[in-house]
């Protein structure tokens, strides 16, 4: 079995998750696990009281289920004013307490009080009621990581409104689409914004998209000071950010809206079709990320945290509402992690004195490439407590490389498992626990998860024999999707139809001996060779253990006599290329070493090398993009690819196997 780490920064009796053990009569973790099992009506009203949730009507029952378990409604009847909540209280019990720091590409620095963040939204929201904005309505959001994204979050939730944040890369096309299907009238863009060093316009993206969607508002950000006055035409209304906030009055009164009132819809990637939107609540959302920051990432009052992300994904809302609701300091950067250096990452911590901070397994294998470049000078700052990381399944190289040359030991790396339809995590590390590399304790309280085999059984001994299975979920959660947006159906099908009564989230995992739980990647990302299963984070670990291997994404390709092969693709660190000039003999060291740690049978056919990988902005690799260009199918939406030319250099390495074979 593996050995287990355990960082020596924060004894687990001084973290959040003992306290709440403690303050609500659980003896340990396993006891909390139970209650959450056998008690779910008493475990959610212990969470969401110690999240501090407030009501302005308590709910009648926390949860309904006569609907099926597809179709949970909690805290039924219940009110709260969401706005109250994340800022109002702490505005007005500690108004000068910081609420978000900004960090530009350039360097420059934006800093917001509760008060400040408070007052700020209040006249948001009296912009967009003046508007004609009413609860219900959707409001869009295509902004980079500045300030107004939790200003437009905070002033809908205020109104009843319902955000769809989109990630800031996207086109008019991928815009447009999200508009026409959410029925969207007003939008909140910026004229553009800053990414290594260069001006990245999004106007005339979001301008052409909102005359494709018949948008009425368009109110304008201008980040780079481009934008000089409304234009009109195009059949909306254009407004200038600032000036139609300086001219409405912050608006006031409570601001109550039912728990189950839609609060975000939450677009996904997807390969064809129609792009499917996540609903969520107004109480389950915020509950589940403050939750989860409480148990496992010991967030609390005062803390500084920030993740490189953007607001189009998950990750993006679960920082701003958990992050408030926790009471806690929103740390944002508009830039790259490593422009114009490597430890620019490492100086933001420093700089803001970060307590959390969340990145990527991809960043970290770019950084450690880096060699010493990529290292914090002259130290890890000692304000950082906790590494948070989720998106990808990691590799040891880089985890040991974070956790031991990095933290030196000092901060847990919380393994952070879920997805957007989940509004959180499914399964987390502990801080204050001794952890597994690259796995997880297990699932997160009240997260009924299981692994099961084809027919939907639990697998022997709890899972506990490393044998991999689907992940699925016992039992509804409070930040669990509300549904796609007007496609009923299709939710019931991608998540309740294979295993009636069961989510299927899609995952392969296994647990092992000690209990300890592990992601394997995608289950439709799965490999097959001669009847064996094989993850593909298998293949990538394995070959990122090379000296010379930066990166590497693995695939499935159709083979007349297995079945399905694997073919790799690695790039090369900046350090080692000198000493890969030789492709021939280095491609067949890299399968020998990959046959020496799965076995001959699992070897791969080819290694090839590319320059790049493409990844997401937030450093996912889209190993089904690999796949489909590989493959010369459809890629399918490529809105959220930050390196396009990657996708060229596949194509040239496929016509140049092509020519050969």
């Amino acid at each position: 079995m593996t050995e287990t780490r355990l960082a020596h920064g924060t004894p687990f009796a001084d973290t959040a998750l003992y306290r709440f053990l403690h303050d609500y009569g659980h003896a340990d973790l396993g006891a909390l696990h139970a209650c959450a099992r056998e008690e779910p009506v008493r475990f959610w009203a212990e969470v969401e009281d110690a999240v501090g949730l407030r009501w302005t009507r308590r709910y009648r029952t926390v949860c309904d289920l006569s609907a099926g378990p597809m179709w949970p409604r909690w805290f039924v009847d219940g009110e709260l004013d969401l706005f109250d909540n994340l800022v109002g209280r702490i505005a007005h019990e500690d108004p000068a307490r910081p609420a978000l720091v900004w960090e530009g590409d350039d360097g420059a620095t934006r800093r917001f009080s509760y008060a400040e963040l408070d007052r700020e939204a209040r006249r948001l929201a009296a912009a967009f009621e003046r508007l004609g904005v009413a609860p219900g309505a959707r409001i869009a959001m295509y902004l980079p990581m500045v300030p107004e994204t939790a200003v437009v979050f905070l002033a809908a939730a205020r109104l009843g409104a319902i955000v769809l944040p989109l990630f800031s890369g996207y086109g008019a096309d991928a815009v447009a689409n999200r508009l026409a299907d959410s029925g969207a009238a007003v939008m909140v863009c910026a004229d553009g914004y800053l990414r290594r060093g260069r001006r990245v316009d999004m106007l005339a993206e979001a301008r052409a998209a909102a005359t494709a969607a018949g948008l009425a508002h368009l109110l304008v950000v201008p980040r780079l000071g481009t934008f000089a006055a409304p234009t009109p035409g195009g059949g909306w209304r254009e407004w200038d950010y600032g000036v139609l906030l300086a001219a409405c009055e912050p608006a006031g009164g409570a601001a109550p809206h039912p728990a189950d009132a839609p609060l975000l819809i939450l677009y996904t990637s997807g390969t064809t079709g129609r792009p499917k939107g996540v609903v969520h609540t107004h109480a389950g959302f915020p509950l589940k990320a403050a939750q989860d920051m409480l148990m496992a990432f010991d967030l609390g009052p005062g803390d500084r945290l920030m993740w490189i992300t953007d607001m189009g994904w998950m990750m993006g809302p679960w920082l701003v509402f958990g992050g408030l609701l926790r009471g806690a300091t929103l740390v944002f950067f508009e830039g790259t992690p490593d422009h114009p250096a490597p430890d620019r990452i490492w100086q933001l911590a420093a700089r803001h004195r970060l307590t959390h901070l969340g990145l990527s397994p991809t960043l970290v294998r770019l950084l450690m490439a880096a060699g010493e470049a990529g290292l914090p000078r002259p130290g890890l700052p000692e304000s950082l407590r906790v590494f948070g990381s989720t998106g990808e399944p990691w590799n040891d190289a880089p985890w040991h490389w974070l956790f031991d040359t990095v933290g030196q030991g000092r901060c847990p790396i919380i393994n952070y498992s879920g997805g957007t339809e989940i509004g959180g995590g499914i399964l987390a590390c502990f801080a204050g626990l001794p952890q597994k590399p690259c796995g997880f304790h297990g699932p997160i309280p009240g997260m009924q998860a299981d692994v099961v085999d084809t027919a939907g059984r639990s697998l022997p001994g709890g899972g506990g024999t490393d044998e991999v299975g689907e992940l699925v979920l016992r039992a509804p959660w409070p930040g669990m999707a509300h549904g796609f947006w007007q496609d009923d159906a299709r939710y019931l099908e991608t998540y309740w139809a294979r295993f009636p009564g069961l989510w299927m989230h899609g995952d392969w995992a296994r647990v092992d001996g000690d209990g300890h739980w592990f992601i394997q990647g995608r289950s439709d990302d799965t490999l097959k060779i001669a009847g064996k299963r094989v993850g593909p984070a298998e293949y990538e670990s394995a070959l990122v253990a090379h000296p010379l291997v930066a990166e590497a994404v693995a695939i499935g390709v159709p083979d007349p006599v297995k079945g399905e092969v694997a073919t790799c693709f690695v790039t090369i660190a900046p350090s080692a290329r000198g000493a890969a000039q030789d492709w021939t003999a280095l491609e067949a060291e890299l399968v020998a070493h990959v046959a020496a740690q799965l076995g001959k049978p699992l070897a791969p056919a080819r290694v090839h090398r590319v320059g790049a990988l493409p990844r997401t902005r937030n450093g996912k690799i889209l190993r089904r993009v690999v796949r489909a260009v590989w493959l010369g199918k459809e890629t399918g939406d490529l809105g959220s690819l930050e390196n396009p030319e990657a996708l060229d250099a596949l194509r040239r390495c496929r016509e140049a196997f092509a020519a050969m074979a």
